[in-house]
């Protein structure tokens, strides 16, 4: 999604909309050029902290850092001390590494001030009804009320689906994997065509099949940055429905469709789905992505790759969120790093 702002009002009132819930108590990273992606971190509260964030993000803005990048740092915060704090500090650092602070804004949801000039003004009704109504044109959903209202999404009714399970497996342990394989594509191709929802039946069926890894990666493969919101659409509702014993590859798949989208916050909010106890290699290649911010757009040339390490993976390894990120152009990346020491 692409928008045009042209004061601090209207910068403040189109985050929400690019991250997909509204920020608190959080710094957002806007940059001006493409190549950076947007980032949201917790606010970091103590010295401690405020060094524990930028040590997660200076490998990526390091890396992907051009000359001459620019960026904003926005707080949103009532505690004006510790966003200045925290603002400063990360401008310091974001300098080492060719990154220039352009702004530095506060807001607490009725006032905003830029650090950098002194310069004070207010949060305006009218900007956010404009900049809601300039998002609703280009077709992008209205952002939930905060993230955890964004995770509680991906939280649906599991009951319908863990009954029927003992079912799905029973019958595909009467077919083959080949045929379950064939299936679960053909499904696919059906979703993609009319976007009707997965009965339980078809539904339990599809999670039981993806618990072959060659099946999965089958449907790994269809997914590109061409159908990555149609897959969101499979994925995000079966994460919903999937009880925790079959929960970690559609999460994993949500994950992975939400990175291509450059839907950093949603992408850790599905990999947040896969169950603790039950640790899987394709939410660690997912975490490793948003972790050290790459791009969607490399993910042609490191898809066959990283199918091949997810299948090598230890499966004990689970991903361990850093923080969270995300983005304001369409053409970058949004990242979401959890807060410190979490």
């Amino acid at each position: 999604m692409d928008l045009v702002v042209q004061s601090p009002d209207e910068l403040l009132a189109a985050v929400p909309h690019v991250l997909g819930f509204k920020p608190e108590e959080s710094i957002v990273l806007v940059p001006f050029r493409p190549g950076l992606s947007i980032t949201r971190v917790d606010l970091p509260k103590t010295a401690a902290d405020r060094e524990e964030v930028w040590d997660a993000l200076s490998g990526p803005y390091g890396r992907h850092a051009r000359p001459g990048a620019r960026l904003a740092i926005l707080c949103f915060t009532e505690d004006r001390r510790s966003a200045e704090l925290a603002s400063q500090h990360l401008s310091n650092r974001l300098e080492t590494v060719g990154i220039t602070t352009h702004i530095r804004l506060w807001a607490d949801g009725e006032r905003w001030r830029e650090f950098n000039t002194g310069q004070t003004g207010l949060q305006t009704q009218a900007t956010a009804e404009r900049i809601a109504a300039a998002t609703v044109l280009t077709g992008a959903a209205q952002p939930a009320a905060s993230r955890a209202s964004l995770a509680a999404s991906m939280v649906g009714d599991r009951e319908p689906i863990a009954q029927l399970l003992p079912a799905a497996r029973a019958a595909a342990a009467d077919s083959t994997p080949v045929l379950e394989r064939d299936w679960a594509l053909d499904r696919l191709e059906q979703f993609h065509a009319d976007g009707n929802r997965l009965s339980d039946v078809d539904g339990a069926r599809m999670l039981v099949a993806l618990g072959t890894i060659s099946t999965r990666d089958a449907l790994w493969e269809d997914m590109s940055r061409e159908n990555r919101t149609c897959h969101m659409a499979l994925w995000n509702d079966l994460t919903r429905r999937a009880p925790d014993e079959v929960r970690a590859a559609p999460a994993s798949m949500l994950g992975f469709a939400s990175w291509l989208h450059g839907d950093g916050a949603k992408a850790w909010c599905a990999l947040d789905q896969v169950p603790a106890d039950r640790p899987y290699s394709m939410a660690a290649i997912v975490a490793s992505a948003l972790q050290n911010g790459i791009h969607p757009r490399e993910s042609e040339r490191y898809q066959t790759q990283t199918r091949g390490l997810a299948a090598e993976l230890d499966e004990s390894f689970v991903p361990k969120p850093a923080g969270q990120q995300r983005d304001i152009p369409g053409t970058q990346p949004i990242t979401d790093r959890p807060a410190p020491g979490r």
